[in-house]
């Protein structure tokens, strides 16, 4: 009889144990606990890439369906009006991630404790104005929105600059932000990332899911190189080479480039208005990749601050081939860089230096 109960004994402590589990998870399910509310900001709402980029975010599109955002929306007082409306309209969609919504003019409010933020806001080049006149608008509003990042932003903060010139942008966020460490402040490639996977997908007629491993060197600028060198497709009898299924260097070297390039503006011709979802949806796939994690054996291209790699001179911010784990990004090492791609490189990487002087000179 004792042995008996001391066989029984283990099995009602396992029993115990297993139903007061379920109990627990009955009573969790109807509490409304889960991860802590992830606070965005998102400068420039109002306009065409804020408007399409907010409900992504609060769909969870960029962060996962199982985190919950607080969205700070930052515009300038000319676009007040529209901004609320925004705001409206996000309550109105009633989304379950959405814990709170912030509309401001403030540019110390909007930064205030944000985790994320996306710099969508910035001055367009309009028709007659020179470069240097648009670089040193841009240099005004990024040292104004660095300086509120820097006092104001969560010691955290990840920031993805999606407004033009965005590297250089980007650089000058940098150098006003001190305190934010420089992994930790990107620019938007991954908009000519998706385009170059577009164009093989098209051409290969393949499904995009299927195409990988695309290269955007450079600067988010015409002076861009679409590399597809080291690209490959998943077939049913496995990985095989993009150059080797296309067989035609004269595309891949000349309209799939320029394609790529010019594609902006290509949109702009045919809509007469710029890229806006495409863009809002490359800002997701950035910043959830960067956070999230890139697919294993795959990576992405982002604007990061150079260290040297490929003999881009540090210090650039440049688009490159990254893979990312645990919320950092890691420049991938040791792709062969042919002639045609080595001149490439360095034209993009001339017209950043270039970009770099001028913007110190408008700081001046």
């Amino acid at each position: 009889m004792e042995q008996l109960l001391s066989l029984e004994t283990p099995v009602v402590v396992m029993g115990c144990v297993l139903l007061s589990w379920k109990i627990v998870r009955h009573i969790w399910s109807f509490l409304d606990v889960g991860k802590e509310p992830v606070t965005v900001l998102v400068t420039g709402a109002a306009g065409q890439i804020g408007y399409a980029l907010v409900p992504m975010i609060a769909r969870g599109e960029m962060l996962g369906p199982d985190q919950r955002v607080i969205i700070h929306m930052l515009d300038i007082e000319a676009a007040a009006d529209s901004l609320n409306g925004v705001k409206m309209e996000l309550i109105d969609s009633a989304l379950p991630l959405l814990k709170g919504v912030v509309a401001t003019t403030d540019v110390v409010e909007a930064c205030s404790g944000v985790e994320i933020a996306v710099m969508v806001g910035g001055f367009p080049r309009k028709e007659g104005m020179e470069r240097k006149d648009v670089m040193s608008k841009n240099v005004s509003i990024y040292k104004a929105h660095a300086a509120a990042l820097e006092q104001h932003a969560a010691p955290h903060c990840k920031v993805l600059v999606v407004a033009n010139p965005a590297n250089t942008n980007a650089l000058i966020l940098k150098e006003f932000a001190p305190s934010i460490p420089e992994k930790n402040i990107t620019c938007l490639t991954r908009l000519d990332h998706n385009r170059a996977l577009g164009q093989i997908s098209e051409k290969l007629d393949v499904d995009v899911s299927d195409v990988k491993n695309v290269v955007i060197w450079g600067n988010h600028s015409s002076s861009q190189y679409p590399d597809a060198t080291h690209a490959t497709i998943n077939t049913i009898s496995g990985e095989k080479s993009a150059r080797e299924l296309i067989a035609d260097d004269k595309w891949l070297k000349g309209e799939f480039v320029t394609r790529v390039q010019q594609r902006g503006a290509e949109i702009i011709k045919a809509r007469k208005m710029s890229s806006a979802m495409s863009a809002a949806s490359a800002a997701c796939d950035h910043m959830r990749d960067w956070l999230l994690g890139t697919p294993k054996g795959g990576w992405v291209s982002m604007g990061v601050c150079s260290d040297g790699s490929y003999g881009i001179p540090a210090g650039l911010v440049y688009s490159f081939p990254v893979t990312c784990h645990n919320g950092q990004w890691s420049i991938v090492q040791g792709l062969k860089i042919d002639e045609f791609s080595r001149e490439k490189m360095d034209i993009s990487a001339k017209e950043l230096t270039e970009e770099k002087t001028l913007a110190y000179s408008c700081l001046n």
